[in-house]
């Protein structure tokens, strides 16, 4: 009996620690809820804090989720080229992604709930990033060539998927939001690491070629 109180206070204070804030449901709702959200930038001391703090799980089915989703959308697609966005960018630290789909016909924008990189290859890229968070600053970064992808829709169904190329390097830098980790200082931590340059090689199709 005792353990089953256990479980049912662990179930509990799961559920309530999905509840949005009145904080979080005053962003998600200020004005017209089917416009763009304006997207946090670092030079602001306040939207910088929560573009550095920690998202928590999102519940899929509460009716505000979806609306934070679209309004989402809209701050991608009002954007200059941009390819993805994550929750702490429109102030809201809950786990809640949309990703340019470049390994997809249509090349489509999808959003990812409470989105977890299970696995990652030990094979690296590297290519520029920007951030539209982040003004005027543009480098060069390491990430996994090839991830293992688990999240949520809107209905709560579960999906697991791999992703690799460019795609899986944009879904990397917007879980990296979800942790609170900007690309200007994860090029700080990454001075001194030492990565070792190695030739990948594709199966031609025709044999001798």
């Amino acid at each position: 009996m005792k353990k089953l109180s256990l479980y049912l206070l662990f179930f509990i204070s799961f559920i309530n620690a999905q509840k949005f804030t009145s904080t979080e449901l005053e962003i998600i709702n200020q004005g017209d809820i089917t416009t763009n959200l304006p997207i946090y930038q670092t030079v602001e001391d306040h939207q910088h804090q929560t573009l550095l703090n920690l998202s928590t799980d999102i519940d899929p089915l509460d009716k505000n989720t979806e609306i934070l989703v679209n309004r989402m959308k809209a701050s991608l697609q009002s954007t200059d080229g941009g390819v993805g966005i994550a929750a702490p960018q429109v102030g809201i630290n809950r786990k809640v992604i949309w990703v340019q789909r470049f390994d997809k016909e249509g090349e489509p924008l999808e959003y990812f709930l409470n989105p977890v990189i299970t696995w990652r290859s030990e094979l690296q890229n590297l290519g520029p990033e920007g951030d539209l968070s982040i003004p005027n600053f543009y480098d060069q970064f390491y990430r996994s060539n090839v991830i293992q992808l688990e999240y949520v829709d809107l209905k709560g169904q579960k999906f697991t998927e791999m992703v690799e190329g460019f795609t899986a390097v944009i879904f990397q830098h917007e879980i990296d939001h979800l942790f609170g980790i900007l690309i200007s200082d994860k090029k700080q931590k990454e001075k001194g690491e030492v990565f070792i340059k190695v030739d990948a090689f594709k199966q031609s199709d025709v044999v001798g070629k």
